[in-house]
């Protein structure tokens, strides 16, 4: 059995929960100031879902709700259900689209979900603030059908730095208690907890700046995929299965 307490942070999820109750009434506005590089993440991750009709999604954490409103577009007959920590950014959510359907959590360790009840997981940067990543997976795993298949973004460690000087330059929402884990970090993860990697891809080599600008650096990271520039990109995609 796995010894999940090695894996603990140094913060508790209800840490993470207040973070995001003090943002909320400033995480659009913030998001919407780089909405081209805060969309990416919605462009690129639902397709690699490969949804399909009447399929159930579960998307955590679903903060205000935005991914739900792609999904919908994508394939209207998915049933998704929007998992969050943040009662505030629940909030936001339903007063953007009041028939959202959202659940709140209260940890990512143990969610409040059957075995088995998910066809579909988008986790969009969420597993850098669970206290306990580890627990955090096997929890999607467990939830989630034999066939399932799982959709996550996280930034690597290399973001760290670049995170503090940006910060320190415009400011925005803040990510509160994280800790961004390297590419090899997350690949070992997910094999302990029983999810197979299908694709992983480094992308947005540079968030800021015109749009041709981002582009150039995107085609850039596109042709050097498995190599140390890819590490660099901010926002890696894993693209998995349930074994």
């Amino acid at each position: 059995m796995t010894d999940f307490a090695k894996y603990q942070a140094g913060w508790s999820d209800s840490d993470v929960e207040s973070h995001w109750d003090s943002v909320a009434d400033v995480y659009v506005a913030e998001n919407n100031k780089v909405k081209h590089t805060h969309d990416q993440r919605f462009v690129y991750s639902l397709p690699q879902l490969d949804l399909y009709c009447g399929a159930k999604v579960l998307n955590i954490s679903s903060r205000d709700g935005e991914a739900a409103t792609y999904i919908q577009k994508l394939e209207p007959s998915v049933e998704v259900l929007n998992a969050e920590i943040s009662q505030k950014l629940m909030d936001v959510a339903a007063q953007l689209n009041p028939a959202i359907n959202q659940v709140k959590i209260g940890t990512y360790s143990r969610l409040p979900f059957e075995n088995e009840q998910f066809d579909r997981i988008l986790s969009l940067e969420t597993l850098e603030h669970a206290a306990n990543p580890v627990e955090f997976l096997s929890e999607l795993h467990r939830v989630s059908i034999p066939d399932a298949r799982l959709v996550l973004s996280c930034p690597p460690a290399t973001s760290e730095i670049p995170y503090r000087i940006y910060t320190a330059l415009f400011g925005g929402h803040g990510e509160g208690p994280h800790k961004f884990p390297s590419s090899k970090t997350v690949k070992s993860w997910l094999k302990l907890t029983g999810w197979k990697l299908i694709e992983h891809k480094g992308t947005v080599l540079m968030p800021v700046g015109p749009r041709w600008f981002k582009n150039m650096f995107e085609n850039l990271i596109d042709s050097a995929q498995g190599t140390f520039i890819s590490e660099l990109g901010i926002r890696q995609f894993y693209v998995c299965t349930k074994y």
